[in-house]
């Protein structure tokens, strides 16, 4: 008897290319991502040489294009590379965080068919907030806050995102960062003048139990968006994954908050892999917003 052909090995299935994608309004596309900065070849590994994600990087954010990112540890050469994956129309507010404006930087990139730029500005996070390059609470290395309004073209409402990174070795000073951080969002809250529901993202370096978390959603003028979205598109990775396969319900150290005036429909922690290659040792992390008529939550 003729042994049985079980026929061709059924195809692979292919790996989708965004998890969450363009989106059009009233949503708003928000993305948090730490991108790891470029460092000598000789002395990285062959997974975390730039020259190796750098096309990753391009594929998985011409696939996500989100409305509005930020970015974390963010050199100059990247900034490029990562402009010209979004495509025409995108732009980017920020600066390095030394005193001459250069080095790693946490920018806001944006559409701006989407966004228009209001007004836009990079502080300290120190006790010397307007002094570039000053370092406080126990950080030994320069931390920054970028903060950036936009009016949506389509709703002709207006927001604050804000984007930082905050140190990953001092509790107080991730602690200081969060109270500054909260008082720049209380000021835009809907109550004051100004009018502006806020979007917070970052690499904060501690998760949901760290009190810099705890700090910065303590009085309810900021959520989680991952709790807070009615659908999630993924499963809960650990968002530091240093080029390894992610974990389920793995430490969130990258985030999006967001105030009251917006309803998250859809939060993921992004494990793909253009190519194959890890873009980065963080993974990103996306919500889908949108503000609510008369910055009420539904």
């Amino acid at each position: 008897m003729a042994p049985h052909d079980p026929g061709p090995a059924p195809a692979a299935r292919p790996e989708p290319s965004f998890l969450i994608g363009p989106v059009t309004e009233p949503d708003i596309h928000v993305m948090s991502w730490n991108v790891r900065r470029p460092v000598p070849a000789v002395v990285a590994r062959p997974s975390d040489r730039w020259s190796r994600r750098a096309p990753a990087v391009r594929a998985l954010l011409a696939a996500e294009r989100p409305t509005v990112l930020g970015a974390q540890e963010v050199l100059r050469e990247q900034t490029t590379v990562m402009l010209d994956a979004l495509g025409p129309g995108y732009a980017v507010v920020g600066r390095g965080r030394g005193s001459d404006g250069g080095g790693e930087a946490s920018p806001i990139f944006y559409d701006s068919g989407r966004l228009e730029l209001l007004d836009w500005d990079q502080i300290a996070l120190s006790d010397q907030p307007t002094r570039a390059g000053s370092a406080s609470w126990g950080n030994l290395i320069p931390r920054v806050m970028v903060s950036a309004e936009f009016r949506d073209r389509g709703t002709s409402r207006s927001f604050l995102v804000i984007n930082t990174h905050l140190d990953p070795f001092s509790a107080r000073s991730r602690l200081r960062s969060a109270r500054a951080i909260l008082d720049l969002v209380s000021a835009a809250a809907p109550s004051s003048a100004r009018h502006s529901p806020a979007l917070v993202t970052g690499d904060l370096n501690t998760g949901p139990a760290g009190a810099a978390v705890r700090e910065l959603v303590r009085e309810g003028t900021l959520v989680d968006s991952w709790h807070s979205a009615r659908t999630r598109a993924s499963e809960e990775w650990g968002t530091y994954t240093g080029y390894r396969a992610p974990r389920r319900n793995g430490a969130r150290i990258d985030w999006i908050l967001a105030s009251s005036a917006f309803r998250v429909t859809h939060a993921a922690v992004n494990p793909l892999r253009p190519g194959g290659v890890w873009a980065s040792d963080h993974l990103p992390v996306h919500a889908v917003v949108r503000l609510d008529r008369g910055g009420v939550a539904a």
